[in-house]
């Protein structure tokens, strides 16, 4: 039985009543969401650890993107990664290796993972492809399923399937005026697929496939954008919407199997159109958790793109995202390592708070009154408590000789001032 299939019928799983306690949130209230598919709780049944929710007034969620490269194939050196992402708070790590055992890089993921685990199925099959120096249009049907089957036996909670890229909807994004065309890894790969072979594209073909293997064990699917806008110039244009619209319907499908289901979504999208972006999927998809990347509301912030996604995904997530994935200082230029790891889940953590103190989530407003009224009492180590990264906040600061302030004041500190006064 699946969480959404359990919270149908009124029963308050052991998951359920976890997250209820950690979100503050009233359980019979929870049951209710994730029944009607605003909430989900990815965790396959084959796998055990710190269970998060993902939806409507629940707090923000932040996901790290690890995995190896052709490049860069080395176990290692990802799971020093996963090491960084965790210390820095993530929610949930997707493996997104292409190089080297993936099989086995990605059951050593899984075993030293405390959070929810996702990845994306395809990557893998055209990863070996391109080990054989085989193109990815060789990709075969058969053995596409058999490897998302192979990696939901194994444990994966969540997979990220481009099930929205239709033979029709190729069509239009060749003939639209895009300034950067296909940018998602995944949606480019099935394109191709679907020009090559002249055929629909198999993860929509063959969805109800898709659907018997994640009820099976209990896998939500993230239904990824392959359309998603990789430049603001093409942000909110016919391809990423027609896809919207697909994955909205797919959505349907899922919920009526039992299948916890949520959307991918954009990209590049000026600060102008994030709110309405956000509105149009929750108003297409049921109100379906919406999981983002980003958005960045520039394309020149290479070397800080970081900083650009917390400001577009702050301005999302109060208008409605539920889950953000982190974009890191090397997004664009290189693959991330551990420090690039740790900078962007905490520039998405941050986001994702100031979000959560404008959409009410139960404690936001509250840590930042109590950091306010321990900064008013000069109480260094309850400031260190409630900062977002208590270790960088304690290297940062600097005592000097009288202990009271700190060293950017010292004796002409406003706040000692003002309580001699």
């Amino acid at each position: 039985m699946t969480q959404l299939e359990a919270a149908k019928k009124g029963i308050i799983t052991p998951e359920i009543a976890k997250v209820a306690k950690d979100e503050l949130i009233d359980v019979n209230e929870l049951v209710q969401l994730i029944a009607e598919g605003k909430v989900v709780i990815p965790k396959n049944i084959n796998r055990n650890f710190d269970v998060r929710g993902i939806g409507k007034k629940l707090k923000t969620k932040v996901n790290a993107n690890i995995g190896t490269s052709g490049d860069c194939p080395f176990l290692e050196v990802e799971l020093k990664k996963l090491d960084a992402a965790i210390r820095a708070g993530a929610d949930s790590v997707m493996d997104l290796s292409t190089g080297g055992d993936l099989n086995a890089i990605r059951r050593e993921i899984e075993k030293n993972c405390p959070v929810m685990l996702g990845t994306v199925p395809i990557y893998a099959v055209a990863a070996e492809l391109a080990m054989k120096d085989l193109t990815t249009d060789k990709i075969d049907v058969d053995v596409l399923l058999r490897n998302i089957e192979k990696q939901c036996s194994e444990g994966v909670d969540y997979i990220t399937v481009h099930c929205g890229i239709t033979k029709e909807s190729v069509a239009r994004m060749d003939n639209s005026d895009r300034v950067c065309g296909i940018v998602s890894r995944g949606g480019s790969i099935l394109a191709n697929w679907i020009r090559t072979h002249k055929k629909e594209n198999p993860l929509y073909e063959y969805y109800d496939e898709l659907l018997k293997i994640a009820y099976k064990y209990d896998v939500t699917l993230s239904l990824g954008d392959g359309f998603r806008p990789g430049a603001t110039a093409d942000a909110t244009d016919r391809p990423q919407i027609d896809e919207l619209i697909i994955l909205g319907e797919l959505a349907k499908r899922a919920y009526a199997k039992d299948v916890q289901v949520m959307i991918e979504g954009p990209g590049h999208v000026p600060l102008s159109q994030i709110a309405a972006n956000m509105m149009l999927q929750k108003r297409l998809c049921n109100d379906a958790p919406f999981y983002i990347l980003g958005p960045l509301p520039t394309d020149i912030g290479a070397g800080y793109d970081h900083i650009t996604a917390a400001i577009g995904g702050a301005i999302a997530g109060a208008a409605g995202a539920d889950f953000l994935c982190y974009v890191t200082p090397a997004e664009h230029l290189c693959l991330p390592d551990e420090d690039d790891v740790y900078q962007g889940v905490m520039a998405s953590r941050l986001a994702g708070h100031i979000a959560d103190m404008e959409k009410g989530v139960p404690g936001a407003v509250e840590r930042n009154k109590q950091m306010s009224i321990a900064r008013k009492e000069l109480n260094w180590e309850r400031q260190f408590e409630l900062a977002l990264d208590p270790e960088t906040a304690r290297k940062k600061f600097q005592k000097n000789h009288d202990m009271g302030s700190c060293s950017m004041c010292g004796k002409l500190c406003a706040v000692k001032i003002d309580k001699k006064l």
